[in-house]
């Protein structure tokens, strides 16, 4: 196996655009890439593209009838059919959105291929982790759902044991949903609580389908307001022995940055630093408990699009090309001036947010009266025992 990193990137997924009035603004992909290329991380990892994904790539997740809507709007967006979720405030129809969607579904896709092939250890889609988008509709800003497409064409190479771990703030409900019965999928969220955010779905309770999909499905919803050291200590208290006892043949992870303080969609207070910190254990996981080290890392939401995207997910690229940025270097100023060419506004300076990354451990005990271990108590109450594990 190759020990490269692959970063999927074409220019043309920054045509996934609903609109300058829109918060998912493309600039955010193109930013981050070009900060990928201001540290030299384009010279540590292999960048390529893949083919947009076909039709019959698309329905491995998607139905047909829902694949000709997206077409039909895509080739005239006053065509849209509000029955498929298209044309909504969240999912507005624009000219080439089939065309933009398969593109970022055939880069997750081949870079699941790739490393189940052994071509790579490791890929990163950043414009990827589109996770809303459901079978038959649109959701939540996305069309494809890129993560589960790697997920099932995984499957279609025989793969036997796939994990899924999202730490986007929002609910990873349209990946969950895809393999709601497969016992070969654990799909792992994270999330704010869904009595304050969309989808209003990821209850702890929700642990996959009765029978062979029961505990297949694991759900830590957060409280508002958690921070570094509450985020940091429920991952902990969770996606690690979940790893460790399924043992997955590939890891795919999901790295939304929207559970970011100064995120203007949501209400978790989580640093760039913290965000680092999960992305590095994400790597740990991969490389302890799965063979050759199989790992998919995909992007997700994040609406602060200047301050916050870009320096996450170029930290992730980062680690997974094994040459992680020193987040207290001096961001570079050839990127601070194409922020302000294509914003107008200034750039950060540094890649950190200064913050100390520090929890405390599950196995020191809890605390009952905690609302943040109430969380992880709940999820580990319904989920860990379905899978033969203590709660």
């Amino acid at each position: 196996m190759s020990g490269r990193a692959l970063l999927m990137w074409d220019e043309a997924v920054t045509r996934y655009d609903f609109g300058s009035s829109h918060p998912m603004d493309p600039v955010r992909l193109a930013l981050t890439m070009g900060l990928v290329r201001a540290y030299g991380l384009d010279k540590q990892v292999d960048v390529v593209a893949a083919p947009p994904a076909g039709d019959s790539t698309l329905r491995l997740v998607h139905r047909q009838d829902y694949v000709d809507a997206v077409r039909a709007a895509s080739a005239n967006p006053r065509a849209a059919d509000i029955a498929y979720g298209l044309g909504t405030v969240d999912d507005p129809p624009f000219a080439g959105m089939h065309e933009a969607s398969a593109l970022i579904a055939g880069q997750s896709v081949a870079a699941a291929e790739a490393v189940w092939a052994g071509e790579a250890s490791h890929a990163v889609n950043f414009a990827g982790g589109l996770h809303h988008a459901m079978p038959g509709g649109a959701a939540g800003f996305c069309i494809y759902n890129d993560a589960a497409l790697a997920i099932a064409r995984l499957l279609e190479l025989g793969v036997e044991r796939v994990a899924y771990v999202d730490v986007d703030v929002h609910h990873g409900d349209g990946v969950q949903a895809a393999f709601w019965e497969d016992p070969r999928v654990l799909t792992v969220s994270m999330h704010e609580h869904p009595r304050m955010l969309f989808p209003g779905t990821g209850w702890p309770e929700e642990t996959g389908a009765d029978g062979p999909g029961e505990g297949a499905a694991v759900n830590l919803a957060l409280p508002a307001g958690t921070g570094d050291e509450g985020w940091l200590r429920a991952f902990h208290a969770v996606v690690p022995e979940l790893i460790a006892d399924f043992r997955p043949q590939v890891l795919v992870t999901q790295h939304g940055a929207d559970t970011h303080f100064e995120d203007p969609l949501a209400h978790l207070a989580v640093s760039l630093d913290a965000q680092r910190a999960v992305q590095a254990a994400c790597h740990s996981l991969a490389h302890e408990y799965v063979e050759g080290a199989k790992w998919v890392a995909l992007g997700g939401g994040g609406y602060s699009v200047v301050d916050v995207v870009p320096r996450s997910w170029t930290h992730l690229v980062g680690i997974a090309g094994h040459a992680p940025v020193d987040p207290e270097s001096v961001v570079p100023s050839s990127w601070r001036d194409e922020v302000y060419a294509r914003t107008r506004e200034l750039g950060p300076g540094r890649m950190t947010d200064g913050r100390t990354v520090a929890w405390r451990s599950w196995d020191e005990g809890y605390d009952p009266a905690n609302r943040l271990d109430q969380a992880v108590l709940a999820t580990r109450r319904a989920a860990f025992p379905l899978r033969g594990l203590l709660p």
